[in-house]
């Protein structure tokens, strides 16, 4: 009698054995078995989804700092103005984990704005835009007394406070929309569409303006707030023409030996602290330097203080004079200091606040950054870069892109505000602020010297087709799997930290099978994974970007390291790297001079 279990043939316990080890994987594989593939068994028919068109002279996507700023001063300035979100306003993102908002008083300060400016791109080892860097500083106080007064100081969470000013002003939100294109039309910016998460609406805006503050993105790692980010603006305007920068460039954010994975409790109660406001300290943190000791040590770091971690290593990033660990011993002549700049100890007994600011703090904003403190473990934040040094390359002082229409702000706008280094606690939310208002205002303005575009139905109709292409799709990879297997290739300390021209190419040649096979095949049997899949296609075209980002910059600067080329090169690499689409579909990359905008 023919076993109920059985599966091509193969008894379920044969099918179990073989599926349990490598050997099986291979074999499974050649019986057309292979993990992640298989038949697409749909929820519902994707040809019964409701349609909405919409129109609005200035479409704001994301509903984190950026968002809420862009839609307020677009509105104030007024434009129509009209917000979709992929969550909840003011609970998405990386929004509602930041705790700390910088504001910048020369007086409190003791140093002036023109110093202050020097004294970041002394410390971001010229990587850092100073005009951003200075418009950030110059306009953080204001947007402070306005959050103050919209009540952001009052509560650990952040949606209330957010609501304030949209709801007095009447501003259109659309939350839980799962925003898959962009729509260029003659040149220009015409609209985005997207699909509600919820009941499966089909959305569609055509809009004057789009400004995106969709944050920056990762490979979904475990143990940091950033796993529903995944560079979806950034990729979606890449797809269209925009250029994007910052790719090589990575984030140190380290989580917590202990439970790595629960990002709530890796966070020290963060989550549950109301905000507050952080003064002036410049610092030169969270690069890979922990990588580094972590790459020489055999992953070996011990528990408690790092002691470790302020010795010396030949070979190992450079940090520049005067942003010296604040609690190491100082490095010896010549020697390049290994610390990570951050307090990682907990907080004497007693002491108030703790990571990201509070009354705690020690003098001169001196602390640790968000998180930094027990036994660090890496790869927390894979796939992401400083904040404010990746995503849409700035054209000029207002957040636009080179796609007329097109701006960005916050973590999405490639601005270097703070250059390739985290160079000021608090300045990441600040920045999100000022140049959501900055971008609000111009994209406001630009609306009302252009008419409503009009898309032709043939193109609005190719979008939908490619939105709800895995949902038709009878068989493909399920994009869990595609998800594992990218972050298998790119995560390793070896491949996207501590970087060598071997390992990239290696890692390259993976990341190029996933674009030209797995993502042209991947399938969605409900609006959960159709989001997911949308979110590992973006995934594997920012890794692309990271590669070869990555092997281009022939030198180690800030947060980008390699082990073959460990020095600074500023004959060849005063540079920041800039990434397009070309007319055939084909990634291209070039130099903008640091103290140029693009050409």
């Amino acid at each position: 009698m023919k076993d109920p279990h059985e599966n091509n043939g193969m008894s379920r316990r044969r099918f179990l054995t073989l599926a349990g080890g490598t050997a099986g994987l291979t074999t499974l594989a050649a019986m057309g078995l292979a993990p992640g593939w298989g038949e697409n068994r749909a929820a519902f028919d994707p040809d019964d989804m409701d349609e909405r068109a919409l129109q609005t002279d200035v479409l704001v996507i994301g509903g984190g700092m950026a968002g809420l700023f862009a839609a307020v001063k677009a509105h104030d300035a007024g434009a129509r103005v009209m917000v979709l979100s992929k969550g909840r306003l003011g609970a998405s993102g990386q929004t509602p984990f930041a705790k700390g908002i910088f504001a910048f008083d020369a007086r409190e300060a003791g140093i002036s704005l023109d110093a202050f400016v020097a004294e970041v791109s002394r410390s971001a080892l010229g990587t850092n835009n100073p005009v951003y860097t200075r418009q950030m500083a110059e306009h953080s106080a204001a947007r402070v007394a306005e959050l103050r007064e919209w009540g952001f100081f009052d509560s650990p969470l952040y949606n209330k406070a957010f609501s304030r000013p949209m709801e007095t002003r009447g501003i259109p939100l659309i939350e839980r929309v799962m925003v898959t294109h962009l729509i260029e039309h003659e040149g220009r910016i015409a609209g985005a569409a997207g699909f509600t998460l919820d009941d499966g609406q089909l959305i569609q805006v055509a809009a004057k303006s789009v400004i995106l503050c969709t944050g920056a993105g990762g490979f979904k790692p475990n143990g940091f707030p950033i796993c529903d980010l995944t560079h979806d603006g950034s990729v979606m305007a890449y797809r269209i023409g925009a250029k994007v920068t910052g790719k090589e460039w990575n984030d140190g954010h380290p989580g917590q030996a202990q439970n790595p994975a629960a990002c709530f409790d890796g966070w020290h109660g963060m989550f549950e602290r109301k905000p507050d406001v952080t003064g002036v300290g410049i610092r030169h943190d969270l690069g890979v330097e922990l990588n580094y000791a972590a790459y020489i040590h055999g992953a070996s770091l011990p528990p408690g203080p790092p002691d470790r971690m302020a010795e010396t290593l030949e070979g190992g990033p450079y940090r520049p004079q005067g942003f010296d660990h604040p609690h190491g011993p100082p490095p010896p002549p010549g020697g390049r200091p290994l610390a990570g700049g951050a307090d990682h100890r907990p907080p004497p007994p007693g002491a108030k606040g703790g990571p990201g600011g509070g009354p705690g703090d020690r003098p001169g904003g001196d602390k640790g950054p968000p998180g930094m403190r027990g036994a660090p473990v890496g790869g927390s934040s894979a796939g992401m870069a400083i904040h404010k040094s990746e995503g849409l390359v700035p054209i000029n002082d207002r957040c636009a892109s080179n796609i007329p229409g097109l701006y960005a702000a916050g973590d999405a706008l490639g601005s270097y505000m703070a250059g390739a280094i985290y160079t000021q606690i608090g300045s990441s939310l600040a920045g999100s602020a000022v140049q959501g208002a900055v971008a609000g205002e111009a994209a406001a303005e630009y609306s009302k010297g252009v008419q409503m575009p009009s898309v032709p139905a043939d193109k609005l109709a190719q979008v939908e087709r490619e939105m709800l292409a895995p949902l038709r799709r009878e068989a493909g990879y399920g994009p869990a799997w595609v998800t594992q297997t990218l972050q298998g290739i790119m995560i390793p300390n070896f491949v996207l930290y501590i970087k060598k021209e071997s390992m990239l190419k290696a890692a390259l040649a993976y990341i190029e099978e996933l674009r030209d096979h797995h993502l042209p095949m991947l399938r969605a049997s409900d609006l959960h994974e159709l989001r997911l899949a949308h979110e590992t296609a973006n995934m594997i075209v920012s890794a692309e970007m990271k590669l070869k980002a990555s092997l281009m910059r022939t030198e180690s600067r800030c947060s980008h390291f390699r082990l073959d080329y460990p020095d600074m090169d500023d004959a060849n690499w005063r540079a920041w790297i800039n990434i397009h689409q070309d007319a055939e579909g084909r990634m291209r990359l070039e130099k903008q001079p640091f103290d140029r905008w693009p050409a």
